[in-house]
This record gives structure tokens, sequence and C-alpha cells, in this order.
């Protein structure tokens, strides 16, 4: 496990990226959305082969993806269920879980769930793929702020709309 300073320093590093601040948050956005997505144990392998087709920032990409962990994957896929469920005109059923996350069990409750989880996490996942594009572009220019350079840097940036070569 990684002790606090290491992930200031990875924090860090992902903050100071000599990338457009929309650029860097555009990537972790998308990052988000996969991590919303049921495909468990594709998360890391779609975020990394969507930020080469579209030319994202991987590693902020690679970060977002891992924005839904063990801990939260549950309670998301639940009120992905119910909220697929009332977009579809259904009544908002509870959706019950094994203690089991295999492929033939996700395959077995897609198939019986597919529909209404799909739209449920598509949903949740493009609300949370806003607010996390959002607050990625507020910290990274927050960050930038302090350090003169790279506020400098951050600023032109802005200004012209895009990165700047070197």
């Amino acid at each position: 496990m990684l002790d606090k300073e290491k992930w200031k320093k990875k924090f860090k590093a992902i903050l100071s990226l000599d990338s457009h601040p929309g650029h860097i948050s555009a990537g972790f956005a998308v990052g988000v959305f996969i991590s919303f997505t049921p495909f468990f144990g594709l998360h890391t392998p779609m975020a990394i082969a969507i930020a080469f087709m579209f030319r994202l920032n991987k590693l902020t990409c690679l970060t977002g993806a891992w924005v839904n962990t063990p801990f939260t994957v549950v309670p998301i896929l639940g009120l992905s269920y119910k909220l697929g469920r009332v977009l579809l005109g259904r009544t908002p059923g509870e959706l019950h879980l094994k203690h089991e996350l295999s492929w033939q069990y996700a395959l077995k409750l897609l198939d019986r769930h597919g529909t209404a989880i799909l739209l449920g996490t598509s949903i949740l996942g493009f609300l949370a793929a806003i607010i996390g594009y959002f607050l990625c572009y507020w910290l990274v220019v927050h960050f930038r702020r302090k350090d003169e350079t790279l506020n400098e840097l951050t600023e032109e940036m802005e200004e012209v709309g895009e990165d700047l070569e070197q």
C-alpha cells in the first residue's frame, strides 16, 4: 500500500502534467465513465484502448477508471439498476446480488437485468464524468496557480485553447 507521501507525489505529478487542463480533465472524465460500466475486470484495458484511440491523456484516463472501487461498486450497481428500471417504465425493484463477482455470474446478471443496468450505469457514469471533468479541471488550474511557471504555462494554454509546442 502506498503511503501518504507517495500518494501526494503521484497526485502532484498528475496535476503538473505538461498538457492543457482540458486535455487532462477529458482523459479523467472518460476514465470515470468507464469505471461506472458493469464490465468488471475490463476497466483498465478499456481505459488504455480508448485513451489511445481518442488521444486522451493515458495517465488521467487510467486514474479515472479506478474511481469506482470494490467498496462503491455494489451501491452504484444497485442504484444504476433502479434508475434503469424507472427509465424503462418499470417498478424500481431490488437487485439481489450474490457474494461473488465471477464472469459466469456477471453474464447471468446482465442477461437477466442487462438493459436496466446498462441504461442506469450509462446515465450515472455520464453524470459522474461531467462532475469529474470540472473537478479535475479546477484542481489542475488551482494547483498550477501556486507555481509561477506552471501558472504562466496554463494561462497561455487556456488563451490559445490547446497545448503549447515546446
